[in-house]
């Protein structure tokens, strides 16, 4: 009869091939992790929406692949001269704020309102020039359609102009673990404390 592994080696075993299988999961935006339970939205949920967006990696979701953990979001373009590079540094700088228990629970998500030209290459660029960590950052783009009905949910307004560029609303939205909008803070380069602030106040995440 064969010899059995003891048990604490067969757990240390199973531990370490848990442990690669997030190391690996680390290495992708959170859009392309392993998607939650699939359960009931409430009428408040953003993740209700049918339509279908791409990342910057390349891979088709719908909103609630994001389902589990808090969103800091943000519509943009990546070919904007003024305000959205603030509010991406404004994001950002929330990043760098958040408290050690916050951080495995919050993700960042940038949404193109360009739909002709932030391609999947062209935000897959932004994210390398603008040093967006993998783990935790999510870039995508989707229909004009799906871009309007989107933003019009989120309260946000924009318009192209002559020059190639859109005039917008400058908003970031916090999005509760269920797609709810918990709190959202206009203006450009505010402080992050009302953020941090929002966020303590979601019962759902731990301290």
């Amino acid at each position: 009869m064969k010899a059995q592994l003891p048990i604490l080696l067969i757990v240390g075993i199973l531990s370490l091939a848990h442990g690669e299988s997030d190391k690996k999961d680390a290495t992708k935006p959170p859009c392309c992790r392993d998607a939650p339970p699939a359960g009931p939205y409430t009428d408040q949920s953003l993740y209700l929406l049918d339509s279908m967006w791409t990342s910057d990696v390349g891979k088709e979701i719908k909103l609630g692949a994001l389902r589990g953990r808090i969103q800091i979001v943000a519509m943009f373009f990546a070919q904007c001269e003024y305000a959205c590079p603030i509010i991406v540094g404004q994001m950002k700088k929330l990043e760098a704020a958040l408290p050690d228990f916050m951080r495995d629970q919050v993700d960042f998500l940038l949404i193109s309102m360009d739909s002709e030209r932030d391609t999947v290459a062209a935000l897959h660029d932004y994210r390398t020039k603008t040093n967006l960590d993998v783990a935790h950052w999510t870039l995508l783009r989707g229909g004009e359609d799906d871009v309007r009905e989107l933003a019009a949910l989120l309260g946000i307004n924009y318009k192209r102009d002559g020059k190639g560029q859109f005039t917008h609303t400058n908003l970031i939205t916090v999005l509760n673990q269920d797609g709810e909008v918990a709190f959202q803070q206009t203006g450009l380069d505010t402080a992050t404390d009302q953020i941090l602030s929002a966020l303590k106040k979601i019962p759902e995440i731990s301290k």
